[in-house]
């Protein structure tokens, strides 16, 4: 009897409690609606293709109905014959009073990991109608046939958006994870995932961008870009850091490193075990890192002439007076490797010879393929980016992060908004997420000029990029060249950019393909040997063909790019401080410009 009291006693008490967090919850939503209300303007372009492609895509699917009705029945009624006996299933299931899920509880698939998704009736139910809609709307997609292959792209891309979208993992009502967590928790759950998703939503003035990591675990300069040197050279476009040495003698040549302004340089610096930068200073090298500044709207006539101008022509030049060398070494990653061979076309043209060798991270150059971001490089697009830059000055941040993310919306939208939002949990304290979440804004015609000039009409490789007074060609870039991709890459397809370094002048030129994506496989050192990477010195192959016959190799490509460095860089020398009398110390790495957060305009 005692034991029955207390129990009926611990049972009201969670009734209480739950009811004071749907209190909480009914409170914080007011909030909500609040930051909601702050959100920026954005041109309503880039939420969406131009209703033009739809209308394309229902004129091609009538025409398919009109011309080739069986066909399009056929997918129609087998539609219709699986919802009607899945319905029919779940019901025999229902009525048999055993309330279990059918023998075959369908594919497997990563957002249905909870046993649920299998044993429950009701759960079982809503996934499989799920993915049984999923695949008709494939399919609808794929009837289509009377439409550009571009658009035809695209409506393949915006389809899959709303089937990720609409995944029943989305929602609370259909999310068995977060129902369990919400009863387990008195609802305590619902309550920290709608204050962590206002929070999102403050920070980012009304838009929601998932927070990927929990900011408050790194610190720039403290735990995070931690390896040691001083900015020798300040102007409004850069900061050069220069680092200190680590052994007695260094290569007479120094190495420049351009890292892309889209997001920043310490991505090659996160920790000491993974820091390319602390690795290439402990072969032996004097190396100097460009810090792009984080521009705001008074940058918005900056362009690429003016990156190349007060960005790469004069580090070089700084970095040959410090080291009073006639020449460097370069590399360049993503889009400052595209921006390092517009500058190498231009000091051709000139008769600059500074640069005695380039490394190319992940670079594209030739942009007559535009991969996964076809969705995002046709007009509708990007004259809506147009119109919001020349309103705003610059191309704010958010919607690059956007943008990129879209790309992998299931694991950088969906997934960390489920976690957060539904479940209440803290982002994790993850360098590469925390990095991720830290981009920058573009100036407002450079966006344009590489967007239009470079993306969509392929000047560089495809007639001659005008800039500077010269015309600018991909053939012109014939230093000795190394170019590292990555074949799981989404946003620089190796494919890609193996065709621009195919097209490139050089008569000595190394391509490696290293395993994984974007990042991980750039940032791989020998330490680990997480990824491997393949060899081919056939550049006249076609890129499957090349592939198929390169040599594989199971380590880090990073020590094969040291061996082909090496023999461009002269001989020992005594170990450089960094700086001299002519460029004092402003300051320590890894400097200032790279703390400045993204912001817009009058902010």
């Amino acid at each position: 009897m005692a034991t029955e009291t207390i129990e009926e006693g611990q049972n009201t008490a969670d009734l209480d409690q739950f009811q004071r967090n749907m209190v909480k919850v009914e409170e914080l939503s007011q909030r909500l609606i609040a930051a909601l209300q702050k959100k920026e303007t954005v041109n309503a372009a880039l939420h969406g293709p131009n209703q033009e492609l739809y209308a394309k895509a229902m004129k091609a699917y009538w025409h398919e109905w009109m011309t080739n009705p069986t066909k399009v029945l056929e997918h129609q009624i087998e539609y219709w014959g699986k919802s009607v006996l899945h319905f029919v299933d779940a019901q025999k299931a229902l009525a048999s009073g055993k309330l279990k899920a059918p023998e075959d509880p369908g594919p497997k698939d990563r957002r249905f990991s909870n046993p649920l998704w299998d044993t429950h009736p009701y759960f079982n139910f809503i996934k499989q109608q799920y993915l049984i809609n999923a695949a008709a709307i494939e399919q609808a997609v794929e009837d289509v046939e009377d439409i550009e292959p571009v658009e035809k792209r695209r409506l393949n891309y915006f389809a899959r958006q709303i089937v990720d979208m609409m995944s029943p993992t989305n929602f609370l009502a259909t999310n068995p994870d977060a129902l369990e967590k919400a009863i387990q928790t008195e609802g305590e759950s619902l309550v920290k995932g709608l204050e962590n998703l206002i929070a999102d939503i403050e920070a980012n003035k009304g838009e929601m961008l998932v927070r990927l990591s929990d900011d408050s675990s790194f610190k720039i300069g403290e735990n995070i870009a931690t390896a040691k040197g001083e900015v020798v050279f300040r102007d409004r476009m850069m900061e050069l850091i220069q680092y200190s040495p680590t052994t007695d003698e260094v290569r007479e040549t120094p190495i420049i490193l351009f890292p892309p302004w889209i997001n920043k340089f310490y991505i090659l610096d996160l920790k000491p075990e993974n820091s390319f930068i602390r690795w290439v200073v402990d072969q032996g090298y004097t190396l100097f890192v460009v810090s792009w500044v984080n521009p705001d709207a008074t940058y918005k006539d900056v362009g690429l002439d003016t990156y190349i101008e007060e960005g790469y022509l004069t580090a070089i030049e700084e970095v040959k007076k410090l080291t009073k060398q006639p020449k460097v070494n370069a590399i360049g990653y993503c889009i400052a490797g595209t921006t390092l061979s517009l500058t190498l076309s231009l000091m051709k043209k000139r008769g600059d010879k500074s640069v005695k060798s380039a490394t190319f991270f992940t670079t594209l150059t030739d942009f007559s393929e535009q991969g996964e971001f076809t969705p995002f490089l046709q007009n509708d697009f990007i004259d809506g980016i147009e119109e919001d830059v020349t309103e705003h000055g610059l191309l704010r941040s958010f919607i690059m992060a956007r943008t990129f993310s879209f790309l992998r919306s299931n694991d950088l939208i969906y997934r960390p908004a489920i976690r957060s939002y539904m479940m209440g949990e803290t982002p994790p304290a993850f360098d590469l997420l925390f990095w991720n979440g830290d981009g920058a804004n573009l100036p407002a015609r450079m966006a344009i000029e590489y967007l239009r000039g470079l993306c969509q009409d392929n000047r560089f490789a495809d007639g001659g990029f005008e800039l500077m007074g010269e015309t600018l060609n991909l053939k012109d870039v014939d230093v000795p060249l190394f170019a590292v991709t990555c074949e799981n890459d989404h946003i620089a397809a190796w494919k890609d950019c193996y065709r621009g370094v195919q097209k490139m002048g050089s008569k000595n030129k190394t391509f490696v393909l290293s395993e994984s994506g974007h990042v991980a496989g750039i940032v791989n050192p020998p330490n680990k040997n997480k990824y491997g990477h393949y060899v081919n010195e056939d550049l006249k192959a076609l890129p499957d063909e090349w592939q198929e016959k390169a040599d594989y190799h199971k380590e880090s490509w990073w020590p094969v790019w040291e061996k082909w460095i090496a023999k461009k860089s002269g001989k020992w020398v005594p170990a450089r401080q960094p700086g001299d009398s002519k460029h004092p110390s402003l300051g320590p790495a890894p400097g200032e410009y790279v703390k400045v957060k993204a912001r817009a305009e009058g902010e």
